[in-house]
This record gives structure tokens, C-alpha cells and sequence, in this order.
């Protein structure tokens, strides 16, 4: 319907909008105030941000070693709608204003779209606002842990091993794989909820890009169904997705003699996939959680997609949680969540 239509219109501009803001006009700060005034659009919508040395005193120690080398202090979003009797759907955005890759600094020629490292952030707000506008019977969490990595004095080093908020320890392999860290608190928070949906999206790696090109997220998740519905949504709003595996073996491409795990894959091999395995270990077992590793961007201009900033996956999301999550839940559902331990 026209709703409907004008909805995942304004969506996609509010996505392409942000991705295209020079990181000069778009720190920390303003991703916030943009968050801010997507929440403020909808009734009983609630921000929360916790800022810079506060994320300390509130155990989100990996969003603040990453955000700590800028002076645009970081800080975690965190958004909250709907009715709380509702199936609680919790969507995390990567908010890396800028990546220069830290004291593993990215060459010039690397460094020049990293503006648009905070697309996943741009993709959960996108989501998000599409959900609220339709009134979708879901219990809504937005996370966004917005940072810049920058090169300073104060910056984390290779080497280091940090703290997470799950309480695993991670040595620093790359500061350029900063995405997975500052996802990892937010993943850990979202889990203590116990949410029936963690849907991830992140600009996370190169190795995405080279295996499916700039057009196809990469998609992995820990639940069959909940991947399959996925990839049926895409195909059917033609925002497609594939899904790669979360391959166990290549966990020992992640792993750490000084600390529980590292945050950069030994070898240079299956970089998409060791990446997603590092946001496993953070997610708990018996919550459905789903990771996109999308490019948000259109190299080239084609019709209706004009060159840069792009909603890559999103659509289908939508659709995914309107199908399966759309309509009110009935009593007998209720109580069975209740039983489950979450929140009623």
C-alpha cells in the first residue's frame, strides 16, 4: 500500500542520507542527534546515551578502547519502542564514524569511503523507522555504539588485550578490526535481555566484498529458520542476501595464547567468516541472532541507485520480522514467552 511504499522510501533516503555525510559533518555527536530525532518521530520512544568515560563505569570497555584515541568521544545509543508484552526484536548497527584503522592505519587508497563505516549504524535507524511507522507489534531495541578510530596518542595498540562487557578477554591482532569490538559489547548487552531477534548490520569486512561483490550482504546467523525466512524475504522484495556459514574450524584462526580470543584472523583467510565467528562467541546460544555484513554503497549510479550511500539488506529484514512478527501475539504465546524467562 502507499504506507508501506512511503515508508521503505523514507527509510532507504534516511540510510543513504547518513552514509553520505562527510565524517567532518558527521561524528559521534551527530549520528546521536540523528538517532535522536528518529525515535523523536514516534510516540513512547526513548534514547538513552551513555557517554565517553561513563561507558567505562558501565562496563562497555571495548566501545571506549576504540573510541578513546579521538576527541569526539564515543558513546552507546540505545533506543527503546513498543509494547513490552510484544516479541522483543533487538537491532545492532556498527557506528564507526570514520575508520582509519587506528594505529594499523589504513593506506590512502582504503581509507577514502571509510565515512560511510557507520552504515550499519544508518541501516538499524533505517530498519527501525520502518518498523515504528507500520506499528509492528514488536518490543524494539536499537544499539548503536558510536565511535571514530582514530590515530592519537591515546589510541589502542596492537598487541593490547582488552576487556569486553561479557567479561572475555580479547588481544588486539589488528586495531583495524575495531567493527567486531565495539559490536561485541553491544551484543553482550543486547543478549541479557534474552530478545527473540539480534539482527547485526555492519560494514565489517573487505573479504565480504571480494567474495560477493558490492551488490550482495553477507549473511550468517546461528538459527536455520530464521536464516531461511531471511533469504526468502530477499528474494521476494528483491533486496537479496547469502548466506555464508559460520564455519567452527576457522575458530582457531582467532585464537589467542594471552587472552580468551583475537580479534584478527591469522593467515588472511575466510576474513567474513572469522569476523562472524568472533561476534558468535559473544552472542548466547539460545538467542536467534543474525549478522549482515553489507557494503552500503553503490560504487556506480544506476537507475533509482545512485552512486554512494545504499540500503543493502534492509528491506529484507523488514519483511522478514513483518512476516514472522506482524501480527499481535496470542495468550498462549504470551505465556509461553513468560515460562522462557523473558520479560512479559
Amino acid at each position: 500500500d502507499r504506507k508501506a511504499v512511503k515508508a521503505t522510501a523514507e527509510a532507504t533516503f534516511l540510510v543513504r542520507d547518513l552514509v553520505n555525510i562527510p565524517a567532518n559533518d558527521l561524528g559521534p555527536e551527530e549520528l546521536a542527534n540523528a538517532s535522536k530525532k528518529v525515535a523523536k518521530a514516534f510516540n513512547k520512544a526513548s534514547v538513552k546515551i551513555i557517554l565517553g568515560d561513563q561507558l567505562i563505569k558501565q562496563n562497555y570497555p571495548a566501545i571506549h578502547e576504540v573510541g578513546k584515541g579521538s576527541p569526539r568521544e564515543p558513546r552507546l545509543i540505545d533506543i527503546r519502542w513498543g509494547n513490552e508484552k510484544h516479541p522483543q526484536i533487538t537491532l545492532i548497527g556498527k557506528g564507526v564514524i570514520f575508520d582509519t584503522g587506528g594505529l594499523d592505519i589504513k593506506p590512502g587508497s582504503a581509507m577514502g569511503l571509510m565515512k560511510k563505516d557507520m552504515g550499519g549504524a544508518a541501516h538499524v535507524l533505517g530498519l527501525a523507522q520502518m518498523i515504528m511507522s507500520e506499528n509492528l507489534p514488536v518490543r524494539l531495541r536499537v544499539l548503536i555504539p558510536a565511535v571514530e578510530n582514530a590515530v592519537d596518542g591515546n589510541s589502542f595498540r596492537p598487541g593490547d588485550v582488552i576487556k569486553t562487557r561479557k567479561g572475555l578477554s580479547v588481544e588486539i591482532g589488528n586495531t583495524d578490526a575495531e567493527g567486531r569490538l565495539v559490536l561485541a559489547d553491544a551484543i553482550a548487552e543486547a543478549c541479557s535481555e534474552k530478545p527473540d531477534l539480534i539482527i547485526d548490520f555492519a560494514t565489517l569486512t573487505g573479504a565480504a566484498r571480494v567474495a560477493l561483490g558490492p551488490d550482495l550482504p553477507a549473511m550468517f546467523s546461528n538459527n536455520d529458520k530464521v536464516a531461511e525466512a531471511l533469504m526468502k524475504s530477499g528474494e521476494k522484495v528483491q533486496d537479496p542476501l547469502w548466506r555464508l556459514p559460520l564455519w567452527q574450524p576457522y575458530n582457531s584462526m582467532i585464537d589467542s595464547k594471552i587472552a580468551d580470543v583475537n580479534n584478527a584472523g591469522v593467515g588472511g583467510h575466510a576474513g567474513a567468516i572469522t569476523a562472524a565467528l568472533f561476534l558468535e562467541r559473544f552472542v548466547d546460544k539460545d538467542v536467534p541472532w543474525v549478522h549482515i555484513d553489507t557494503f552500503a554503497w553503490n560504487p556506480g549510479s544506476k537507475p533509482g541507485r545512485p552512486e554512494g550511500g545504499e540500503a543493502l539488506g534492509m528491506r529484507a529484514s523488514y519483511d522478514m520480522i513483518r512476516e514472522k512478527y506482524g501480527k499481535a501475539p496470542t495468550t498462549q504465546t504470551k505465556t509461553k514467552t513468560k515460562k522462557q524467562g523473558r520479560k512479559p
